[in-house]
């Protein structure tokens, strides 16, 4: 199966399950679906060769307060 058909299984899948997506093109060579569920989200690329790879992100569940928004600017502006 190749890189299209896996990934619109995949789409097809996710919508069965009524599980949010978007679709991003970030790599020249992938088109990257961006899942957002409660507590992670999931990026899985999919190449047109067929190969898939999933990076997944999942919260410690600690909730912060506005505050943290100035560490995000200090940490990460140019």
């Amino acid at each position: 199966m190749n890189g299209f058909e896996k990934l619109l299984r995949f789409l097809t899948r996710l919508e069965d399950a009524k599980i949010t997506y978007r679709l991003e093109h970030i790599r020249d060579e992938t088109i990257m679906v961006f899942v957002a569920v409660p507590g992670q989200y999931w990026e899985v690329e999919f190449f047109e060769d067929g190969a898939v790879e999933i990076e997944r992100f999942a919260s410690n569940g600690t909730i912060e307060g506005e505050p943290t928004i100035e560490e995000l600017f200090s940490r990460f502006s140019d």
